[in-house]
C-alpha cells in the first residue's frame, strides 16, 4: 500500500497517511484470513455467529451477496464449505475508506495504490490527470496500457500473479476466456468487486460491468484480444 500526496504541508500529509493507515491496519486486523484473532477467522471457525457481527463485517457480506446476485453466482464470497472468502471485496472496500479518510484530512491530490488497485483524487500539480498503468500479463515488467483517471477507481484482476485463484462460482472451476481484466469505476468498492466478476464471467462480463456500475472495463482475453468497453481516457504511453 502507498500513498502519493500533493499540495499538503508536511504536518497535514503525515497525518492524512497516518489516519489512512490506520483504516487499513483496522481492516487487516478484522478480516485477515491468515491472522486466527480476525473476527472472520473467527466466524470460519464457527466461534462467532452472525447474529454477533461487526457492522463492518456486515456491510461487506452485504456487498458481495448482491454481487453474486447480479452476477448470477459467478462472483462468490463463500467457498463450499459455506466459510467466508472475501478477498474479492476487502481490498477495495478498505483501501476506498482509507481515501475517504484522507479526504477527511482535507486532502484533494492525492493517489492511493492498493497492490495495484488505485484511487485517485483531483489531477496533480498541472497534470491533466493521473497515469494509472496495467501491466501486461505476460510480463511484470511491460504495460499493457496507460490510463489517465481524476477523482476515480482502477482496479485489475488476473491469475498472472497469484495463480488461477478466482473461481468461476457458478462451476466451481477456475474462471477462463481472460487473461486480465480492468475496471474503472466512481470508488475502489465497485471497481474491485467488478474486477473479480469480470475475470470470474469472462467475455460476457464486459459489458455486463458498464452496466452495474462500472465507467469503463478494459480486458485482455485468452487469444490475445483487447476488449474494451464504456468508456476509457487512454493516457500517452509510459516512457
Amino acid at each position: 500500500m502507498s500513498i502519493d500526496l500533493r499540495d499538503a504541508e508536511d504536518n497535514a500529509a503525515a497525518d492524512a497517511a497516518t489516519g489512512a493507515f490506520a483504516v487499513l491496519r483496522e481492516a487487516d486486523e478484522r478480516f485477515s484470513v491468515y491472522r486466527p484473532d480476525s473476527e472472520v477467522s473467527a466466524a470460519n471457525r464457527g466461534e462467532h455467529p452472525s447474529s454477533a457481527f461487526s457492522d463492518e463485517l456486515t456491510a461487506v457480506i452485504a456487498l458481495g451477496d448482491e454481487a453474486e446476485r447480479a452476477s448470477g453466482g459467478a462472483f462468490r464470497i463463500r467457498k463450499p464449505d459455506g466459510t467466508l472468502d472475501l478477498d474479492g471485496v476487502v481490498k477495495g472496500w478498505a483501501a476506498e475508506r482509507a481515501a475517504e479518510a484522507l479526504r477527511n484530512h482535507g486532502m484533494r491530490r492525492f493517489c492511493l495504490n492498493a497492490g495495484g488497485d488505485v484511487v485517485v483524487g483531483d489531477a496533480p500539480d498541472a497534470a491533466p490527470a493521473w497515469n494509472v498503468g496495467v501491466r501486461a500479463p505476460s510480463d511484470p515488467d511491460a504495460i499493457l496500457a496507460v490510463l489517465a483517471a481524476e477523482n476515480a477507481a482502477v482496479a485489475t484482476s488476473g491469475a498472472y500473479e497469484r495463480g488461477a485463484h478466482i473461481v468461476d462460482g457458478r462451476t466451481g472451476a477456475p474462471a477462463a476466456g481472460l487473461l486480465s481484466a480492468t475496471v474503472v469505476a466512481g470508488d475502489l468498492t465497485t471497481a474491485d468487486i467488478l474486477a473479480t466478476a469480470v475475470f470470474a464471467l469472462g467475455r460476457p462480463g464486459v459489458d455486463w460491468a458498464v452496466g452495474h456500475g462500472a465507467t469503463g472495463v478494459l480486458a485482455l482475453t485468452d487469444s490475445g484480444q483487447l476488449l474494451v468497453s464504456g468508456t476509457i481516457h487512454f493516457a500517452r504511453p509510459a516512457a
